[in-house]
């Protein structure tokens, strides 16, 4: 089911080109105001700085020689003066474009962990979650500096050549032609390389995804590893994951760093050829002042163009990661509210499963014409074989997934009908894989109920046999748990999490597993806590342990996504058939 693992490169859906680029501007139009000034401040800057040759070729051609003192230190001054100016108005831009380009970064994170949001199951079951979070972190932080400084950098590295161009063919127009001479060589290498480096751009960002899957991976799974003695085994396939991305970065960096070379190459071509036709070639018309000043107009109007070559290449990697950003922004919310979707108060919890089919990969069905109804109150369990699908019915139930065809309804209402938030504010989830989130164990046991007090976080904990347990730790309620809660149990991280449901107070309660991590003693404290928690309300409880089922209103029996069997403890035990035989199979174990 998985799109792809660590050692499959990622396939990007659509292509991305130059034109699509436009869409970021929807992060820039919030802070055009603040760039634009960066902009006419550096503009000033550069204007300012375009006056030190002109200064340069005075002092050489007049000043210099007719011994001007007053004139030197005049220039001198004002020199200095314009490069301390300069360099102020530099610093500001600086300033105004660092907190613009983090207020960028900062709504592109949040539009994609907020979509992430909204996602539904499925997306997470497809792809490794070290290739997403990687977009999350890796990606987005790349894009401040281009979105903000490079567009402004652009725009003055354009107004750069443009005034420089003008000073210099106001000042001598044959050597002005000579500065341009270099130009269309750089265009025909900018064509060359353009295909070149978005390919090896492309490979790069997958090979970095694949290590960055790997790594997350087996860091989540450590403690397996190191039970199964993997750690060399890991090691070899992270070190040829590592010379692939360390190869894959060479050759990216071999194609992309080109263009700054071979461009400060030309500019040295086009100096040099500055003075051998300024001396040789047009020497009697040029004024050694003119034609040192002329050099260094060709310097200053190289280097801008360097900088568009160097923006140019930060441009192509913005590209490769706004592709995957937007990739995953284009992600389809499968599971959303319809139109006419709409809250339920006081929902009744009467759950119908309508001729229900289900497929996680198309053509590969896991659930065939399921049907149940489930009036209020009443307690409905789900027996059978691991990958029958008992799972996938009570996901259903929260439309975690949609339905691949049939209905299934909640108080006489399509569940598509139902606003999710609603929904899942009236169906609580106790999951088998218990999660606790790092914070206090208050935190977590107030998880799906931030307004409750103290006193209800202790009630729930009390109802579910866990609070003694609590009041033993250290700071008790306000113990600080890791992520996962590496330092607690399994058995006490599923009563925390039982705990966390009960105080939800749900309308429906789905139990998948919630006590397979419990001993026979703490599970047995713990009955008298289930028991208040499925009093009045809807249950469906998948449970192995079928000696905690038998007191259910309805046992369901599912083999191969089909319901085969469906009565009470008893009378599926009078037929003697599969219920029969898996509960003979348990009393012999």
């Amino acid at each position: 089911m998985a799109r792809n693992t660590y050692a499959v490169d990622e396939e990007l859906e659509r292509k991305f080109d130059f034109s699509k680029l436009k869409r970021s501007l929807v992060y820039v139009k919030p802070h055009i105001k603040p760039m634009l000034f960066a902009l006419l401040i550096s503009t000033c800057a550069s204007l300012l700085s375009l006056l030190l040759p002109l200064m340069l070729s005075k002092a050489l051609d007049e000043a210099i020689p007719n011994s001007d003192v007053k004139m030197l230190v005049h220039l001198a001054i004002i020199s200095i003066s314009v490069m301390i100016f300069s360099a102020v108005l530099e610093a500001v831009r600086g300033v105004i474009m660092a907190k613009v380009g983090q207020k960028m970064v900062y709504n592109i994170r949040m539009d994609v962990f907020t979509h992430l949001q909204k996602l539904p199951f499925s997306y997470y079951d497809s792809r490794p979650h070290g290739k997403i979070l990687v977009r999350v972190v890796n990606y987005v932080n790349n894009l401040s500096n281009t979105l903000s400084n490079g567009i402004v950098n652009t725009l003055i590295s354009i107004l750069d050549i443009f005034f420089i161009a003008i000073y210099m063919f106001l000042l001598d127009t044959k050597l002005a032609f000579v500065i341009c001479l270099g130009i269309p060589p750089l265009m025909l290498v900018v064509f060359l390389l353009k295909n070149r480096q978005k390919k090896t751009l492309f490979m790069f960002n997958n090979k970095n995804s694949n290590l960055t899957a790997y790594s997350c991976e087996h860091i989540e799974g450590v403690k397996v590893s190191q039970i199964f003695n993997r750690q060399e085994e890991n090691m070899s396939i992270y070190e040829t994951l590592n010379a692939i991305y360390r190869k894959a970065w060479y050759k990216m960096c071999l194609y992309i760093n080109l263009l700054t070379p071979i461009t400060e190459i030309l500019q040295q071509v086009v100096v040099a050829l500055v003075y051998i036709f300024g001396i040789l070639i047009f020497k009697p018309s040029v004024e050694v002042g003119v034609l040192i000043a002329m050099a260094t107009y060709a310097s200053r109007f190289w280097q801008p163009i360097i900088n568009l070559a160097n923006l140019y290449n930060d441009f192509l990697t913005t590209i490769s990661y706004l592709e995957r950003i937007f990739q995953t922004l284009d992600e389809p919310i499968e599971i959303k509210d319809g139109e006419n979707s709409r809250d339920i108060e006081n929902m009744q919890g009467i759950v119908t499963f309508d001729d229900v089919c289900f497929e996680y990969e198309k053509g590969v069905p896991v659930l065939k014409n399921v049907s149940f109804k489930i009036n209020k109150g009443e307690s409905a369990a789900f027996v059978g074989q691991t990958g029958s699908g008992k799972t996938t019915i009570v996901s259903l139930i929260s439309r975690f997934y949609d339905t691949t065809s049939g209905e299934i309804l909640i108080d006489g209402i399509p569940i598509k009908d139902i606003s999710i938030k609603s929904l899942r504010s009236n169906v609580s989830v106790m999951m088998q894989d218990s999660f606790i989130f790092s914070g206090t164990i208050a935190d977590n046991i107030r998880y799906g109920r931030l307004d409750a007090t103290d006193e209800e976080v202790k009630s729930a904990a009390k109802a579910v046999c866990v609070d003694e347990i609590i009041m033993k730790m250290e700071n008790g309620y306000n113990t600080f748990v890791s992520e996962k809660g590496g330092q607690l149990s399994q058995g006490e991280k599923q009563l925390i999490s039982l705990a966390r449901t009960m105080l939800s107070n749900p309308s429906m309660l789905i139990l998948d597993e919630a006590t397979s991590n419990i001993d026979a003693k703490t599970e047995f404290m713990l009955k008298k806590g289930i028991n208040h928690l499925l009093k009045d309300r809807t249950s469906f409880i998948i449970a192995h342990r079928l000696s905690t089922i038998r007191n259910c209103d309805r046992i369901m029996f599912v083999k191969d996504g089909e319901i085969v069997e469906s009565g009470t403890h008893d009378e599926l035990m009078a037929k003697k058939g599969l219920y029969y035989e898996l509960c003979k199979t348990q009393q012999e174990g």
